[in-house]
């Protein structure tokens, strides 16, 4: 019954629903259920990708850790295998740290998977629930609407208008126009007109079809290989980090040579001793635990994101966040709740006040703030009569909660309903639907044709007041008596004048207006057409809805201000609407505004002279946003966009930043997008384009930590040679030692260093600048130059006072510890001072990694076992202070660094 092979395209509607025991109100719950146990999830299975042994032979893929293999072999071929061995653990446990981070980056990806796995809209017993499309089995009857992706392979019984891309399957780039009529069993794939198939996507209209097929027996699921691949994307970041290392690879290979030609020619030093010098200068110079650190940090930004609902798809945008400088956004259900409530409607005779909000039928009706009977006003009723049948949408308590399944608009308009008096359920039992046009964005309006049981038929319409009042020539003024059905009316000349001022008054209070129309129609009429209401309508009334701005929003708009990030309301609302709620949430520029046909009237050069300056765009279109994004990449501003239809699927590939709605946003945005908003709220986007700057800031502060060490150390190495000394002060395996040790320790606390006070405040990053800049590269260099110093000054005080090489050495590595903790305080913040407590103690992680940092270094020089490892001796308490004093001048050196940097604003806070 289940298999695709099956020729569900050439049986007819009847046929098909008979031989799946399935019915068009769909299946029982209880059946359902049987079904799931016995033919299991609609999933297809997920891909292994690498093997793990695959995975971890993949960590040795990089060039800092090519050298590293080199120098271990070179070692072990002058019979140092202490020094070889300890350098073959280095590179494995690096290894081991990003093959573990791998492992959870891949785990994340599933639980993200997870989070935007689509729904569907099911009849189960005849009622509409929302299903995961997992729980889809064959029989059940799916309703699709534009925007949706088709959960399972499906014998389509209904179609208005339902147009379908089927590229994935097909490759045919035009969208196909769906019927419900048999064709051919020889038919093609793409000429089953009746079918619609899982993994395609709805383009336009609506329509039903019973489930045939699911999981692997999808069409679908003979090319699941194919459609499951995941493409890894590189960062612009780890591109600029993979060049760095080449850059510093190539630098150290060259010093390294020429260090080694220096001593061998110019010193005069033993060709052994040179090679360990060389070899000790290349271990000291290259950043081992770089590679982990990127990882580990960029994986703890994305973690965090995700903990403030904003979901990650792809990597780039981890980066690009930090330097997002426009956000453009949608109003309802971003900036607003989207609890949309009827508080006003307006009749050509009356002017009618709803209390009450959100979904809660509860409220009263008054004329001039004085409580009335809905029933005494005939026309009140017959307007709201018709808004409730020309509506898709349905009201429940459930859970001590009224709940809308459907258009917020549409539920708000059954909430006004009831508070008037009227059940649907009992309204569309007295008048049934026939047939109806759904809405859909060029026409921009809904129209259902119905018949009452009095030999009556009536098309009603609802959509954008300016539409409705071009196609209405007349208006509703006096009904037959109020407890009628039927709509015989009196009715005259439209007065637009009239509507239109009652259209522009109800907007200028922030509310969101739709028109209600209606015609009557004969009895024998029973299928709706463009041609039923293309004019000659007559005008009910005017429905006024508030959608009030989320508090939050309100809060993450000023947030962006501050931040330098210009926030763009383009929305397809009234413009005086849109202009209300800018005010309320606070937008820069809340007294111009562009509507869509005065952008369509403006040139490519008019727009660009305005865009930038404008933050209300009314009556757009998904055209419209692509050319705004368009137009303001033109000014170079990094874009983030929001969206959550199937049609704006290219302004969310266009912009930098794409960003779905998750809740409400249809699969096509989704996948269109970089970011997917878990609560569709827009304080989310500030929220992560904030982690994004934190991440960039503590991959900057990390490398600022790790890279002043290498260069210490490489320096130490480097003025031995040229000074000419007998020893040198670090050995290559001591050298290992400290790199990875205050890698995995220091270096990796700085990942989860909170966001510093002013990182909202801060003007947007340039996505061009580099990760080094001359001001870090200078930081670089001078802390690197206190390092060698002391170090180095430390061994030679040291070999003056005993000629001890182990105890020299021993003191030299722990000064270039000390030096390291105390430097790791200044890395914390980039150029502010540590000096206070939140600089001091205000990352517990930092405090955490001394503390075992030192129960290391207290291992290193005291266990008898690792004396022998790395050649060191026991030092007495007071070495201990001396070392304390000379390396805490690091701390106090950079600092006055800072101070003078912030003094004389050579650089931006």
């Amino acid at each position: 019954m289940t298999e695709s092979s099956h020729p569900w395209h050439s049986q007819s509607v009847e046929d098909t629903f008979s031989a799946l025991s399935s019915q068009p109100n769909g299946l029982e719950p209880q059946e359902a259920s049987q079904r799931l146990a016995q033919y299991g999830l609609n999933k297809l299975p997920t891909s292994h990708g690498r093997t793990v042994f695959q995975r971890f032979i993949a960590q040795f893929h990089n060039v800092l850790i090519h050298v590293l293999l080199v120098v271990m072999v070179i070692t072990a071929l002058l019979n140092h295998w202490v020094d070889a061995g300890v350098i073959a653990g280095v590179v494995v446990i690096n290894a081991i740290i990003g093959f573990l981070q791998e492992g959870k980056a891949e785990t994340a990806l599933n639980a993200i998977q997870a989070m935007l796995a689509p729904t569907a809209l099911v009849l189960r017993g005849g009622h509409q629930v929302n299903l995961k499309a997992e729980e889809l089995v064959v029989g059940d009857v799916v309703i699709l609407q534009s925007g949706d992706r088709v959960p399972a392979d499906l014998r389509l019984f209904r179609s208005k208008g339902l147009q379908v891309a089927e590229a994935v399957l097909t490759g045919e780039s035009l969208a196909t126009e769906k019927n419900i009529n048999p064709v051919s069993q020889k038919s093609a794939l793409a000429d089953r007109d009746c079918m619609a198939y899982s993994g395609t996507m709805i383009t336009h209209g609506q329509g039903s079809g019973v489930v045939v097929a699911t999981g692997l027996n999808t069409e679908l699921g003979k090319i699941s290989s194919l459609v499951s691949r995941v493409k890894p994307a590189t960062t612009p970041l780890l591109k600029q980090i993979a060049q760095f290392s080449q850059w510093l690879t190539v630098a150290i290979l060259v010093v390294a040579v020429a260090t080694f030609a220096f001593g061998l020619l110019v010193r005069g030093y033993p060709i052994t001793d040179m090679f360990l010098a060389a070899i000790s200068l290349a271990v000291a110079a290259i950043p081992e635990g770089l590679p982990a650190i990127m990882t580990i940090t960029l994986a703890i930004g994305v973690e965090r994101m995700a903990k403030r609902n904003a979901i990650i798809r792809r990597l780039p945008a981890v980066e690009t966040l930090g330097s997002v400088t426009v956000i453009c956004t949608d109003k309802t259900g971003t900036l607003t709740r989207n609890e949309m409530t009827v508080t006003k409607i307006v009749t050509a005779n009356e002017q009618f006040e709803l209390s009450g909000t959100g979904y809660d039928p509860h409220g009263v009706v008054t004329i001039n703030q004085q409580a009335i009977y809905p029933e005494q006003k005939p026309l009140l009723i017959h307007t709201v009569r018709a808004a409730v049948l020309c509506n898709d949408a349905t009201l429940q308590h459930q859970n001590e909660q009224w709940q809308i399944q459907g258009d917020p608009m549409e539920g708000a308009l059954l909430v006004a309903g009831e508070k008037a008096g009227l059940d649907s359920k009992t309204e569309h039992q007295l008048c049934p639907r026939t047939d109806l046009i759904p809405f859909e964005s060029e026409h921009r309006f809904m129209a259902t044709l119905h018949h009452n049981h009095k030999g009556e038929a009536f098309v009603f319409l609802k959509g954008a007041p300016e539409r409705v009042l071009d196609i209405c020539s007349h208006q509703m003024i006096n009904p037959a008596t109020h407890n009628e059905t039927s709509l015989h009316l009196q009715t005259t000349a439209l007065d637009r004048t009239y509507w239109q001022k009652q259209i522009d008054a109800m907007a200028k209070r922030g509310m969101r207006v739709l028109a209600m129309a209606y015609r009557p129609a004969e009895y024998e009429h029973i299928e709706l057409t463009f041609d039923d209401v293309r004019d000659n309508l007559i005008l009910l009334g005017l429905f006024g809805f508030i959608d009030p701005p989320r508090d939050e929003a309100i809060q993450a708009v000023k947030a962006c201000n501050q931040a330098g990030i210009r926030v763009k309301m383009m929305t397809g609302d009234h413009v005086l609407t849109a202009k209300a709620i800018a005010q309320q949430i606070g937008l820069i520029n809340t007294q111009d505004s562009l509507t869509g046909l005065q952008i369509d009237a403006l040139n490519d050069e008019e727009l660009f002279a305005v865009a930038r300056d404008i933050d209300i765009y009314a009556r757009v279109s998904p055209e419209h946003k692509m050319r705004l994004v368009d137009t303001l990449q033109k000014h170079h501003q990094v874009v983030a966009m929001t969206g959550d239809g199937v049609n704006d699927a290219p302004a969310l590939k266009r912009s930098d930043i794409g960003t779905a709605m998750g809740l409400n946003g249809t699969a096509s945005a989704k996948e269109a997008a970089e970011m997917v908003l878990t609560d569709d709220n827009f304080a989310s986007i500030t929220a992560a384009v904030e982690e994004g700057r934190a991440v960039y800031d503590n991959l900057k502060k990390a490398i600022l930590f790790i890279l002043p060490t290498n260069g210490g150390e490489a320096l130490v190495i480097l003025s031995t040679v040229v000074l000419g000394f007998k020893d040198l002060p670090l050995t290559p395996i001591q050298i290992l030692w400290v790199n990875m040790i205050t890698a995995v320790t220091l270096a990796l606390s700085l990942a989860f260093e909170p966001k510093e006070h002013n990182l909202m405040q801060r003007a947007p990053r340039s996505p061009d600048t580099p990760i080094l800049t001359s001001h870090l590269i200078w930081r670089v260099c001078f802390v690197s130059i206190i390092l060698m110093l002391g170090t180095l000054g430390m061994f030679v005080w040291e070999m003056a006072q005993q000629e001890d090489i182990d105890r020299a050495r021993t003191i030299a590595v722990n000064t270039l510890v000390m030096f390291e903790v105390f430097y790791l305080f200044n890395s914390r913040f980039i150029l502010n001072s540590i000096f206070c407590r939140r600089g001091l103690t205000g990352n517990v992680y930092v405090l955490i990694a001394i503390a075992v940092l030192m129960v290391f270094q207290a291992g290193f020089t005291y266990l008898p076992i690792m004396q022998t490892l790395f050649g060191t001796q026991a030092l007495e308490f007071e070495v201990w202070l001396r070392i304390v004093l000379v390396a805490s001048s690091a701390l106090f050196l950079v600092e006055l660094e800072k101070y003078y940097l912030r003094r004389t604003a050579r650089i931006r806070c």
